[in-house]
């Protein structure tokens, strides 16, 4: 299957056609930026909140900062799906994400031991980092007027209006219509 090809709905599979869709939704937006913010949340929620049993014995791993965590989870879980679907605010988001990446290592038991940490901050330059694409051109025909030189060596430099002589300049006497203004 071409890539390159147009999809059509009645010639593809439905699968085909969603996962055509998805791509392209996908390519207008800072989709992996979003998913690794997403993602570096949920360990920063989830640690603090669990428990760890081997055998009869019960680990808690719960801090005094539990809310800490839930919040920091949370916002980056939002800002994850923020940058999904509002890419105007990945500057802001991708700042955020850091930020808050940061204050989770000494807040969120090490920021999720570090795995929701890492995930963050990767999310975070990612959405600093992505810009959206610009279309892309008929290639031969802006290729071709892009070459051709043109024609008047003075092209977009204006000339004498009809009324002026060529020789005139703001300062002489035959500016303006023959009055000559200070300043």
């Amino acid at each position: 299957m071409n890539p390159q090809a147009p999809v059509h709905a009645a010639d593809e599979h439905w699968l085909a056609v969603v996962h055509h869709r998805f791509r392209a939704w996908r390519g207008e937006r800072p989709f992996w930026a979003g998913l690794f913010t997403l993602l570096g949340g949920v360990p920063i929620v989830y640690f603090p909140f669990a428990d760890i049993r081997l055998g009869n014995v019960t680990l808690a791993m719960a801090t005094t900062t539990g809310s800490g965590s839930l919040i920091i989870g949370i916002l980056l879980i939002t800002l994850g799906l923020a940058l999904w679907f509002q890419q105007g605010i990945r500057v802001f988001a991708g700042v955020a994400a850091i930020l808050l990446a940061l204050v989770s290592i000494p807040l969120s038991n090490l920021g999720g031991f570090f795995i929701g940490f890492l995930t963050s901050m990767v999310g975070g330059c990612l959405a600093l980092a992505w810009a959206p694409g610009v279309p892309v051109e008929d290639g031969p025909e802006q290729a071709e007027a892009a070459e051709v030189a043109p024609v008047d060596p003075f092209h977009g430099i204006p000339g004498p209006r009809d009324t002026e002589t060529p020789y005139v300049t703001e300062k002489t006497a035959h500016a303006d219509g023959g009055r000559n203004s200070a300043g």
